[in-house]
C-alpha cells in the first residue's frame, strides 16, 4: 500500500539572479513499512525533502500526499495538527523539550491533542527502548543516546503514516549510532513503521530496503537494495 507520494515537488530560495534551486521538480512514492535511506552529499537538497515531506516546509511547486492526503491543501492549523499525528520527526540534537520529564516528552503529541495516553502501548515503547528506569529525568540528565531514545519515543507515540529521521546519529558516538539505527530497524519490521532516513553514512544507507540518491536537486539513483 502506498503511504507517501511526491508529484514534481521544487523548493526555490530567494529570487531573480540570486534563486538557489534545492529541488527540481521531484518524484517518487514510498510503499507502508519500507525502510528507505535518503544520501547525497551537503547542499544537495536531502534536508530540504525532509522537511517538505514533513510538512515543515512549503515547496514552490508540486505535491506531496501522506496516507492519500494532500498535506500542502491543507490550512496552517490543520497541517499542524496533521503533522502532530501522522509524522514523526527524529532529528540529529532531539528537539526535546527541556522542561519535561521523559515520560512528558514522549506523550506530548498525545496530551496536545487531548488523548488519553494508551498505557500498554506506552509501556511497550518505553521497554523496547530501554527507558523504562528514565521516566522521571529531565533531558539534561540523559546521555545523548538516550536523548536519542526519548524522541524515537516521541515519534512513535501516535502510530504515525510516516517516520521520518534527519541525520539520527549525528551527534552519537559510534556505539550508540548503531543502537540507535537498530532500535528504528526494529520498529520498522515490528510495527511496519514506514522509516524514511537522511544519512551521510553508507553503513547506515546500505541497512534500509531502498537508497535514493539525491545530487544537485535531482534524484540521481533510486535502488532496491533489499526487496
Amino acid at each position: 500500500m502506498e503511504i507517501l507520494r511526491v508529484e514534481h515537488l521544487s523548493k526555490v530560495y530567494g529570487k531573480g539572479e540570486t534563486a538557489v534551486k534545492a529541488l527540481d521538480n521531484i518524484s517518487f512514492s514510498v510503499q507502508k513499512g519500507e525502510f528507505v535511506a535518503i544520501i547525497g552529499p551537503s547542499g544537495s537538497g536531502k534536508s530540504t525533502l525532509l522537511h517538505l515531506l514533513g510538512g515543515v516546509d512549503q515547496p514552490t511547486n508540486g505535491k506531496v500526499f501522506v496516507d492519500n492526503t494532500d498535506i500542502y491543501q491543507l490550512n496552517e492549523t490543520q497541517l499542524a495538527i496533521f503533522r502532530r499525528r501522522q509524522i514523526g520527526l527524529i532529528y540529529q540534537f532531539y528537539n526535546l523539550i527541556p522542561v519535561l520529564t521523559v515520560e512528558e516528552n514522549i506523550t506530548l503529541p498525545l496530551l496536545l491533542d487531548g488523548h488519553k495516553v494508551d498505557e500498554k502501548q506506552f509501556q511497550d515503547i518505553v521497554n523496547r527502548l530501554g527507558l523504562e528506569n528514565r521516566l522521571h529525568h529531565l533531558p539534561n540528565q540523559l546521555s545523548g543516546g538516550q536523548q536519542q531514545r526519548v524522541s524515537i519515543g516521541r515519534a512513535l507515540i501516535c502510530n504515525p503514516a510516516l517516520m521520518l529521521a534527519d541525520e539520527p546519529t549525528g551527534n552519537l558516538d559510534s556505539q550508540n549510532s548503531a543502537e540507535i539505527i537498530e532500535l528504528l530497524k526494529m520498529f520498522n519490521k515490528t510495527y511496519q513503521q514506514t522509516l524514511i532516513i537522511i544519512t551521510h553514512d553508507e553503513r547506515i544507507a546500505l541497512q534500509a530496503d531502498r537508497i535514493i540518491a539525491i545530487e544537485d536537486g535531482n534524484i540521481k539513483k533510486d535502488e532496491v537494495v533489499r526487496p
